[in-house]
């Protein structure tokens, strides 16, 4: 376990001597707090924050942040209170004791959403105050660095998340040293047998490698040496996690990666970055397209350097990295190398500037308040790699990986984005889900009359893009529910002997909307329209409140008991939708219940059909299937399989079979070879002499079974095995 004083050295180097005092309090405020509480290695607790603390202190950060680190599980674990700290370490410890401190206190509905919301907070409590994720992140490379002594599934759940959201966070502050880390540990619990393997492979190749490590560095140092070029220069392998997802990326073996060893020279100047880089190219062939200039385009992070890949000593390939002192010191420390200091950790302006990621985040986290949507945008915007492309006039602009002329129009602006009708890259007119590459000039082509579509949505990479998009279309589709939800109200209404419009009109639907719990009428009639309700229950309730005021009594709420079940059955139809909106697209529709018919029971590779059932949603039939065929054509609506589900299917078989003694055996035993699952099923034996089986079973698409019924028509005792598609 770390000691205080040996974190105390490190401050002095840097800190003030009433920094040092403050952190000395924290210290023993901490201990005092935590005395005779254990973690689960058996340690006493005060080692995890003094470990916490180190981290921050290695890297040299500001004396309010190391005291924080000292206090950051006291709030959550002790009785302190974020007064006690407010009173005795002032207002600027207590903020980011406050920013780290878990919200235990709020309810979620699911550990999904428990830890979104999580991440959420901590994005936004970072934005107020950077050193809040310093601390948060340290934290973590505590907790992953004694992870064996969690549970199983804990630390896979644990491990996964590090590996999702806290490296890319570490990444995006530019801590090197903290993201290879949090990779590496995570690597080791989320996949333990290949990264045994690989530490393996790389502790084998070490041995083998150290005498050609050797020798590169001695023959840089001596080209170094003759240009008067003053430089140090490290030859180190690179972390297993980077090995990894580059053989997955590239489809290789261990043994085909070839650059397991980066070299790496610093150097004092901008100039000598250049110079060194050119001597590199005239001894070594360069690999053509490996060269990176990061020194004049930097990355998000402020990452600089110069990166390039030659064919060395012996024709193997090496990865070359020529940076500046300061630069390095950036590479490794991130934010905490530049700016931290200042202001109180709270973002400038200027400083605003150098982290158009967390500016962007915090644009669209007001739009979105889904945490679970914000999680996923902010996976998919915020930890892919970035491409540099530039505006007509030479601006340039930063998006992810894999970004489009649409991601391009909506970052220019919103308006730009919902009227992009088309654009050119470099001159030449293209489609608008072309991926855009480094170097690339975007001209966006807008039409006052086009509007966001859908299917923008399956190829755009920002959370801008998509949360624009959805907020259109949400808005589109509300009219439309409204509408239908109209309909929905006068049908029903003729029938009860109510004018739906004149009701509309009077506003007589204000206080049915109030006792169902829903903001506004219009809330009310989205809720119809997405057949979350009922038309008849809507206007039984308005029925029986209006008889109440006709007979000079006040209406009789809804019983608790009612409410209780109302909000139940809304939540179960709202569970139900969102559990089949992933399944199915709705053309010009969303946020609608789904259901598949029985009749025809369709399958994900089968063309379908939507059907509007009143007061039920929309039902999905097969498009031959005979129950839609003389239907109303204006209840159709066109739908087609969306990102399918991890889900089974049902779908019904017929096998005619002769009747013999073990078909039955043969027949089930090989449906279960094809991972097909046999729900129910009956069996009927002919005066022919044949036996018919009708199955229900379960299969991932239609393919699935298309193929388990060739393999049963292979079987010499069947006759005959179809999918039987209405009933």
């Amino acid at each position: 376990m770390v000691r205080i004083n040996e974190i105390l050295d490190k401050v002095r180097d840097y800190a003030s001597d009433k920094g040092v005092a403050l952190i000395q309090k924290a210290y023993v405020f901490s201990a005092a707090a935590h005395a005779g509480q254990t973690r689960r290695s058996g340690e006493p607790y005060l080692s995890h924050p003094l470990e916490v603390t180190n981290v921050l202190a290695e890297m040299k950060l500001d004396e309010a942040t190391i005291a924080a680190g000292l206090l950051h599980d006291t709030v959550e674990d002790t009785k302190a209170s974020i007064e006690d700290i407010d009173a005795q370490f002032g207002e600027e410890v207590a903020d980011i004791v406050d920013g780290v401190t878990k919200i235990s206190q709020i309810t979620f509905d699911s550990k999904e959403e428990a830890q979104a919301e999580n991440i959420r907070k901590m994005i936004l409590a970072m934005a107020e105050n950077i050193r809040v994720l310093m601390v948060k992140l340290a934290d973590r490379l505590h907790n992953m660095r004694t992870l064996e002594h969690m549970p199983a599934p804990k630390r896979m759940a644990i491990a996964r998340e590090t590996l999702d959201i806290y490296a890319p966070l570490a990444n995006r502050l530019g801590l090197h040293r903290v993201q290879v880390e949090l990779e590496d540990l995570s690597f080791k619990y989320v996949k333990p047998d290949i990264f045994e393997q690989m530490s393996q492979g790389v502790r084998d190749k070490e041995i083998v490698g150290k005498e050609y490590v050797d020798k590169v560095v001695a023959l840089l140092e001596k080209t170094l040496k003759k240009n008067k070029i003053k430089g140090r220069i490290r030859g180190r392998n690179k972390h297993l996690y980077s090995i990894h997802r580059k053989m997955l990326q590239q489809n290789l073996t261990l043994d085909e990666v070839h650059d397991l060893v980066a070299f790496r020279v610093v150097v004092n100047n901008v100039k000598d970055c250049y110079a060194v880089l050119g001597l590199v190219h005239s001894m070594w062939m360069p690999v053509h397209g490996r060269f990176k200039d990061y020194i004049s385009m930097p990355k998000a992070n402020m990452y600089q350097s110069l990166h390039t890949t030659v064919i060395g000593p012996d024709g193997e390939r090496i990865e070359i990295q020529i940076r500046t002192e300061d630069m390095h010191r950036l590479a490794e420390y991130g934010v905490a190398a530049h700016w931290l200091y200042k202001d109180g950790g709270k973002l400038r302006e200027k400083d605003v500037g150098q982290f158009a990621w967390l500016r962007r985040i915090l644009d669209w986290q007001k739009e979105e308040s889904d945490s679970r949507e914000f999680m996923r945008s902010l996976r998919f915007d915020l930890f892919k790699d970035e491409v540099y492309v530039f505006t007509p006039q030479g601006e340039v602009k930063e998006l992810p990986e894999g970004a489009t002329p649409v991601d391009f129009a909506y970052l220019i602006h919103t308006e730009v984005g919902d009227h992009c009708t088309g654009a050119k890259v470099n001159g030449r007119l293209v489609t608008l889900s072309t991926e855009l590459k480094n170097g690339d000039t975007i001209e966006i082509i807008t039409d006052a009359h086009r509007n966001p579509s859908r299917d923008w949505l399956k190829f755009v990479k920002t959370a801008k893009a998509r949360t624009r998009i959805n907020h259109y279309l949400r808005t589109v589709e509300r009219a439309r529910s409204i509408a239908l939800a109209k309909e929905m109200l006068e049908k029903e209404g003729r029938k009860m002997g109510i004018n739906v419009a004149k009701v509309l009109k009077e506003e007589r639907f204000l206080p049915i909307a109030e006792e169902f719990s829903f903001q506004s009428v219009e809330h009310l009639l989205s809720a119809v329209g997405y057949s979350r309700i009922t038309p008849r229950k809507v206007l039984h309730r308005l029925q029986a409140h209006e008889q109440a005021l006709e007979q000079g009594i006040d209406p009789a709420p809804m019983s608790e008991q009612d409410a209780a079940e109302e909000a139940a059955r809304l939540k179960a139809a709202e569970e139900e939708r969102a559990k089949s909106a992933d399944t199915v697209t709705i053309k010009g529709v969303d946020n609608v219940l789904v259901r598949f018919a029985g009749c025809c029971n369709p399958l994900p590779g089968d063309a379908i059909v939507g059907y509007i059932s009143r007061g039920r949603g929309v039902t999905v039939h097969t498009l031959d299937c005979p129950n839609v065929q003389t239907v109303e054509p204006e209840r159709l609506l066109e739908v087609s399989w969306g990102t399918e589900a991890d889900q089974p299917y049902r779908a019904k078989i017929r096998v005619l079979c002769k009747n013999e003694r073990g078909v039955l055996a043969e027949v089930g035993h090989l449906l279960a070879e094809e991972e097909v699952n046999i729900d129910s099923g009956s069996i009927l034996s002919n005066v022919d002499g044949n036996t018919e089986m009708v199955f229900t079973v379960e299969v991932r698409d239609s393919a699935h079974l298309y193929q388990a019924n060739a393999k049963l028509n292979g079987l010499a005792s069947v006759i005959e095995a179809i999918r039987v598609t209405a009933s």
